[in-house]
């Protein structure tokens, strides 16, 4: 079971669990990756992880969540948005992730993933 209180056991989890993730350290932040490309940051020391969505999920997130999903202070206009997770559901949390990777990840491979 994952502690509710430790978001970043959680998220790395979650991240890790998407097909060909991997985590690697960016500017000094743990950081997922899908194919050389960014999905998500953890960001040590905040409540938040900074997540790259589509635009319009990105809009759709924060409207239906605004509690929980934020534009990121820095380009927010190109995706970039922050999840807290403490304040998400288990399922939002996981969905902002899989949203973020199949923005990022190849198409085909995404294809590949659906049900």
């Amino acid at each position: 079971m994952i502690d509710r209180f430790e978001p970043t056991a959680e998220i790395r989890l979650l991240a890790l669990a998407l097909p060909e993730t991997y985590e690697r350290p960016h500017r000094g932040r743990p950081t997922f990756w899908v194919h050389e490309r960014i999905f998500c940051m953890l960001q040590p020391g905040e409540d938040y992880v900074t997540v790259k969505l589509e635009r319009d999920d990105q809009l759709n997130m924060i409207e239906g969540h605004p509690e929980a999903v934020a534009p990121a202070r820095l380009y927010s206009h190109h995706g970039w948005t922050y999840l807290y997770p403490d304040r998400a559901e288990p399922d939002l949390t996981g969905l902002v992730l899989r949203l973020a990777w199949m923005h990022v990840a190849p198409k085909k491979l995404v294809k590949a993933q659906a049900p």
